[in-house]
């Protein structure tokens, strides 16, 4: 697999394998995609973007698997180029400086191995008061998994393995979109809980998500059905509501930003406040 090199020309780290998770996405398409998690986030792009008081003629969807957001954009924007991200592992987007007004992404970013470096080509891709706006999962998206498999794991197999891709947290994307140049960057999350009859259920619907592990650290031998049963268990003891249905989490990670532009609100200049901190914070009589 081909290495990137983020932004400042260093080897980025490879943690996901991007030929496994296109054949991932293909097996899923086979079995009848679940695509309830990607048509909720991008309906919510879409009424996200009907806030924006501006409009975008050049639109690009930053790898979005499946159609629902490249059908969402294309009702309300015409044409919508589409971005592959993970073509030949490189991550390189293939975008012409200022050649677009928006660029949107849904449920993609999380498995890009370089962030920054991503990041960077799209806010140079925007053309001046161009937006980003994108979701991914991260927080504590399938926590309740996580903790099952390395209680079972460790109980069963005495270690533990990577199964759950690691997920970045709020406050380093909001600095990464900074490191990136983008103006007036914003970052909040949206917590979803889904509940399931049990826990093999939930495994295959990620499987049906094209969501199924794709770290390159990943162990290769198959899981133990000891361990998977345990899993389960494990599960279901921990997780479950008073009706036995287990509960899932998923958050969803919103990032938005503006390329630079001079009509954009701007921090006042060093010495020009009116009142100083010092004032602002002492007692009042």
């Amino acid at each position: 697999m081909a290495q990137g090199r983020d932004q400042d020309g260093q080897a980025a780290p490879v943690l996901f394998d991007h030929a496994l998770l296109g054949a991932r996405r293909q097996r899923a398409q086979q079995l009848g995609a679940a695509t309830f998690l990607a048509d909720r986030v991008a309906d919510d792009l879409v009424e996200r973007l009907d806030a924006v008081l501006r409009e975008f003629s050049a639109v690009a969807d930053i790898g979005s698997p499946g159609g629902a957001l490249a059908n969402r954009l294309g009702e309300r924007f015409g044409a919508v180029a589409a971005v592959d991200l993970t073509a030949g592992g490189e991550e390189r987007l293939g975008l012409a400086p200022q050649s677009l007004d928006l660029a949107a992404s849904v449920l993609a970013l999380q498995f890009v191995n370089d962030l920054p470096g991503v990041l960077v080509q799209i806010r140079r891709a925007l053309r001046p008061d161009g937006l980003f706006l994108a979701a991914l999962v991260g927080g504590d998206t399938l926590t309740e998994l996580r903790q099952s498999f390395a209680a079972a794991e460790v109980e069963i197999e005495g270690g533990l393995s990577p199964r759950v891709a690691p997920f970045a947290d709020l406050r380093d994307l909001g600095a990464l979109l900074q490191r990136a140049g983008f103006a007036l960057p914003v970052t909040d999350v949206d917590r979803l809980v889904v509940r399931y009859d049990h826990a093999l259920a939930l495994m295959q619907d990620l499987r049906r998500m094209g969501a199924t592990n794709v770290l390159v650290e990943r162990r290769r031998k198959p899981l133990r059905r000891a361990t998977l049963r345990r899993v389960a268990e494990i599960y279901a003891e921990r997780f479950a509501d008073p009706d036995g249905r287990i509960r899932v989490t998923f958050d969803v990670v919103w990032l938005s930003g503006w390329a630079p532009h001079e009509s954009q609100q701007q921090p006042l200049k060093p010495g020009s406040a009116k009142a100083s901190l010092a004032e602002a914070l002492k007692p009042r009589k």
